[in-house]
């Protein structure tokens, strides 16, 4: 009985704390694929969970940081949504690859052509953004996540160090240093990169299928002499007790 107590003790704890754990994580978030360096351009996901068990996510709503304006903003095409994207005037023209940059991007906005985002699911929607301040450690977006049933959740609260997460926190996208030499990736290395990448892809999966062919006929030669060895100590065994039975 004591031991079901404490099993029983146990899993309730677990909930509790799986419970309490749960909504730290459930909402807008932002985050790099790969890196996000000061000076550079990155792609990064907006990544929406659907919080609701009766109402679906059917729109979303991405503000720009005005203090730190974007002039490059590329969505990439999400099956299921439409995407506009909004750009305003700028009170002081950007300098970009030379070149004086009069308005950025202010918002994005996701509008669902069918379902949605369903209770229990999420989505992921990335955009490639640049050129990166160097001048800032963060970017604060905020979202607006609405949902079938008309709700509209408000993820604008900024987050303050030292501090305990607000109930509802915009995404944050931290940025990492800029590399050493003061590089930064223009759309030539960007796509040299990809290039190289591929083919490092393409490369290890030759490897890869060469090790499997390799490790397959291993695996078929220790199998024929097992089978090989265990017919021979069969035979022994015959054998032996027939030299007892004559014995």
């Amino acid at each position: 009985m004591k031991a079901s107590r404490i099993v029983a003790a146990g899993a309730a704890a677990g909930v509790t704390v799986l419970a309490l754990s749960v909504p730290a994580f459930a909402h807008v978030s932002v985050q790099p694929e790969g890196t996000a360096a000061k000076g550079g351009y990155a792609v990064v996901d907006f990544k929406v969970p659907n919080e609701r068990d009766d109402a679906s996510t059917t729109k979303v709503e991405v503000t720009f940081p005005a203090d730190h304006p974007l002039a490059s903003v590329m969505p990439e095409p999400v099956p299921g949504w439409k995407v506009d994207v909004t750009k305003s005037k700028l009170a002081k023209p950007l300098e970009l690859h030379g070149e004086k940059i009069s308005e950025a991007v202010t918002k994005v906005t996701w509008t669902a052509d069918g379902k949605g985002i369903e209770p229990g699911y999420f989505e992921k929607f990335p955009l490639s953004i640049g050129q990166l301040p160097e001048d800032t450690d963060q970017l604060v977006f905020k979202a607006l996540q609405t949902y079938s049933n008309k709700e509209v959740v408000r993820w604008i609260e900024v987050p303050q160090e030292g501090k305990e997460e607000p109930d509802n926190p915009a995404p944050v996208l931290e940025l990492s240093a800029a590399s050493e030499d003061g590089h930064h990736a223009s759309s030539g290395d960007e796509a040299s990169d990809a290039k190289s990448a591929e083919k490092a892809s393409d490369d290890t999966t030759a490897s890869d299928a060469g090790s499997s062919d390799g490790t397959d006929t291993t695996a078929r030669v220790l199998g024929v002499v097992g089978i090989v060895v265990g017919a021979a100590g069969v035979a022994y065994g015959v054998l032996a007790g027939r030299r007892r039975t004559n014995a």
